[in-house]
């Protein structure tokens, strides 16, 4: 809830916190664990097709980092994913159109979740494909923009099953 109330201080229209921080929570919790398990990063995604500067993103992971120096922020503006998402994923999109068709493409269907807090404290969740397969501990592929090389790698790399032993991963 910390890291809601931060987020929310930069007064963004669409703004929410999502994929694997929502991932890892709801999984620690299903595997009885105590502690929060390690986050590379903590993911704020944004919808804001007027400026889709590299340079805003940075400066609103600034401010969050000057109030929460502890939480590993990265900022990112959804409405420009597509000028940069060719060379770092080795194929080009087409310009997303809202957060939640934003959310809706994250690399699996189990952290293709968020959330953001609004001012009366109320959590609105953003979950376009359900919430089953993070519930279910089921890592599936999202194969709106994830290729099937980009998941497997990622299934590699994230050892999901190392970290949750109940977690089933499909295998493509």
């Amino acid at each position: 809830m910390d890291v809601l109330r931060a987020a929310r201080t930069l007064e963004l229209a669409q703004w929410c916190i999502g994929a694997g921080v929502i991932r890892n929570l709801v999984w620690d919790s299903l595997h009885g664990k105590t502690q929060p398990s390690h986050l590379a990063d903590v993911d704020l995604a944004y919808f804001d097709a007027s400026d889709l500067s590299s340079e805003r993103d940075a400066r609103l992971q600034a401010q969050l980092t000057a109030l929460r120096p502890d939480i590993p922020w990265e900022v990112t503006n959804q409405a420009g994913v597509h000028r940069w998402f060719e060379q770092y994923f080795g194929h080009p999109v087409e310009p997303l159109r809202s957060l939640t068709e934003s959310v809706a493409s994250w690399p699996e269907y189990a952290t293709a979740v968020a959330v953001w807090l609004d001012h009366d404290e109320h959590l609105h969740v953003i979950a376009p494909h359900g919430l089953d397969d993070l519930l279910q501990m089921r890592i599936r592929r999202n194969p709106t923009r994830v290729s099937l090389e980009t998941y497997r790698q990622r299934v590699a790399e994230k050892n999901y099953p190392a970290r949750w032993p109940n977690v089933s991963v499909e295998t493509l």
